[in-house]
């Protein structure tokens, strides 16, 4: 409700404030020339840091990383520019030996820093050697474990060879999110301390150069370089934008304001009430579903996390009770209100993932039975994608989509039935009894459960979790959420230091089929003792021997090898069977994107790009957007 008045009041100053153009909120630069974009970090602190890979040392969504920066790959989230797959930096695909223990790399020659200088294999070799020479770098752990040595044996060629067999080697070098980017040599080599540069003015080798940023940190602006065709995005076209800034809007309403004035072309994320305010007031309005949900479906899995280390969660009867115990349509209604995309697997829908794994598995899905002990129950739903829009249309009316297939695209393709009935007989199975309305371990204690939220820090899944814990209290189970904000909740997260929380342990590439992405991360060799820190991303600390042998097989063939769907789908089927997590929906992000100045944003009719403009690939909108006649 806070949020809702919040937007009331910020729609009201808005509106009072005027519907003309208001003043540019960054200084220097033509506001039609100039695409206006959210940095999620806010205001940043120690702003003249440009040094990316040193950690925690200053802004990273700054443009930095997303215009400035480049590297050996990318894979697009979504469709891509040509392709999911794009050939940045290299040449060509990663080259690898038999036995996976080399990776030899064809680079793209005529690439250049923005100070003139050529990239070559000099900056390569460069960037790894630097990083592993000095441990507590962005990078210098992954590399050290890997890398045994790297050369150029010709111009334009640098091979890798590793210390173990590693197919997936290249994901280092290959954006999905971020990932290792290119060091200039020829600047950094003149630094004593490579963790100690600022990097300032930083040179670049994306199509935009800094021009000039807030002593403040509160904003930065990028300028198209007069050479963008000696830049690896170049090849596609003449980026739109003369100049890009991302700026600190401040809070929630604020930045519905700025929007409705036309003062901020894109915004991160926003709560689902921000967006459906937008919709109503801003005519120039751009969104990812042209009509609700709005928001972009990320490749990252929200889930409730076990800590498989508890003995309370080591039975698999018990997960799944709690399961059958979430009233998935009430969790969408409180989270997202409505606007979630649902996930019954281990796997988020959206992507490339919906046609590889979730339209694939709908039978096997809708045949899956459990076992209670005294009875054996069909748990899937595939209407409730359905159900929810049914749920929505009286008051989204024409907004709320009617064909089939756009309805599971929005919302999912279905989740499991409640079965209080089923719940109970899976306790029951498993030990637990029931007196009275309370339910009871097999040792006699209350059977209490804490689910670790953000709170504050992210509302949506806050939300969702409230839900959650309060269908289980009315089950008879003591459950309380437990709010853990900000750098807490990560310090827990990794230390193990929580019972059920809600979180993501699945992140994928979304345009590409294979999991390695957060799949290997999962094997037993990385889960750490209780007390200890677990590295990323197996939160829940399982361990499971198919697991395990999916995991290596997956090792031990190529990336892009049919095989991988299949040991993707043989993944999804065991998560169902052990719900180790249970997995919730997509994490949807309401970006807002205005059309007054810039058109050609990437849509879900035209899915190019993933919009969110803290990813590195959103680079990818500069060489689409066009200026809109004033």
């Amino acid at each position: 409700m806070r949020i809702l008045r919040l937007l009331t009041v910020a729609t009201g100053l808005a509106l009072a404030a005027t519907t003309a153009m208001a003043q540019t909120t960054v200084p220097g630069v033509p506001r039609n020339e100039t695409l206006i974009l959210e940095n999620p970090e806010g205001t940043i602190k120690n702003p003249g840091w440009f040094n990316i890979w040193t950690i925690n040392a200053g802004g990273q969504y700054t443009g930095l990383h997303q215009l400035a920066l480049d590297t050996l790959w990318y894979i697009d989230p979504e469709r891509g520019l040509d392709g999911v797959w794009e050939n940045s930096l290299a040449a060509d695909k990663p080259l690898y030996n038999e036995d996976f223990t080399e990776m030899t790399v064809k680079l793209r020659p005529g690439i250049y820093w923005s100070d003139g200088v050529e990239f070559t294999a000099d900056d390569l070799i460069y960037t790894v050697e630097t990083q592993i020479k000095n441990p507590g770098m962005r990078w210098s752990a992954l590399l050290a474990l890997n890398v045994e040595s790297v050369s150029s044996p010709e111009p334009w060629t640098v091979r890798f060879k590793l210390k173990r067999p590693n197919s997936r080697f290249h994901s280092l070098f290959t954006v999905r999110f971020n990932a290792i980017w290119m060091m200039p040599k020829h600047i950094f080599e003149k630094a004593a301390e490579p963790q100690k540069f600022d990097f300032n003015p930083p040179v670049s080798l994306g199509a935009y150069k800094i021009h000039s940023h807030d002593p403040d940190g509160k904003w930065y602006i990028w300028q198209k370089r007069d050479d963008w065709q000696r830049t690896t995005l170049g090849r596609h076209g003449e980026p739109g934008p003369k100049y890009a800034a991302y700026i600190d809007p401040g809070p929630p309403d604020k930045r519905v304001i700025a929007q409705l004035n036309h003062n901020l072309d894109v915004v991160h994320d926003i709560a689902p009430e921000g967006m459906f305010t937008l919709s109503k007031q801003a005519p120039s309005l751009k969104t990812w579903f042209k009509n609700f949900p709005f928001a972009h479906p990320d490749p990252t899995l929200p889930s409730v996390i076990f800590n498989m280390q508890n003995p309370a969660f080591q039975n698999r009867d018990v997960r799944w009770a709690l399961a059958l115990l979430i009233d998935a349509k009430a969790v969408s209604m409180a989270s997202y209100r409505g606007a979630a995309t649902l996930s019954p697997i281990g796997i988020p829908p959206t992507g490339t993932h919906p046609d590889d794994y979730h339209i694939p598995l709908q039978d096997w899905l809708a045949s899956y039975e459990i076992d209670t002990g005294k009875s054996k129950i069909k748990p899937y739903d595939p209407n409730i994608g359905n159900q929810i829009a049914d749920m929505l249309r009286p008051t989204m009316k024409e907004q709320i989509p009617t064909d089939p297939a756009e309805i599971r695209k929005a919302f999912g393709y279905g989740w499991w039935k409640p079965n209080p009935q089923a719940a109970a007989e899976l306790l029951e199975k498993a030990g637990y009894t029931k007196r009275g309305n309370a339910w009871y371990t097999p040792d006699g204690k209350p059977f209490s459960i804490k689910l670790m939220v953000e709170g504050d820090s992210r509302p949506i899944l806050t939300r969702a979790g409230t839900m959650i814990v309060q269908q289980w209290r009315q089950f008879g189970i003591d459950a309380k959420t437990e709010v853990a904000q900000g750098t807490t909740m990560l310090d827990r997260r990794v230390a193990g230091d929580f019972e059920t929380l809600i979180s993501w342990s699945v992140e994928t590439y979304g345009g590409h089929p294979d999991l390695s992405y957060f799949l290997d991360s999962w094997h037993s060799q990385f889960v750490a003792a209780p007390g200890k820190t677990q590295s990323p991303r197996n939160w829940q600390r399982w361990s499971n021997p198919e697991l395990d042998k999916i995991i290596e097989e997956v090792r031990r063939i190529s990336f892009d090898d049919k095989r991988t769907v299949e040991l993707g789908r043989e993944y999804a089927k065991l998560i169902v069977r052990e719900m180790p997590i249970i997995p919730l929906m997509a994490y949807n992000v309401f970006t807002a994107m205005d059309e007054t100045y810039w058109t050609g944003y990437p849509t879900a009719e035209n899915p190019y790009a993933n919009p969110v403009p803290n990813w590195g690939n959103s680079r990818s909108m500069m060489v689409r957007l066009k200026p809109k006649p004033q």
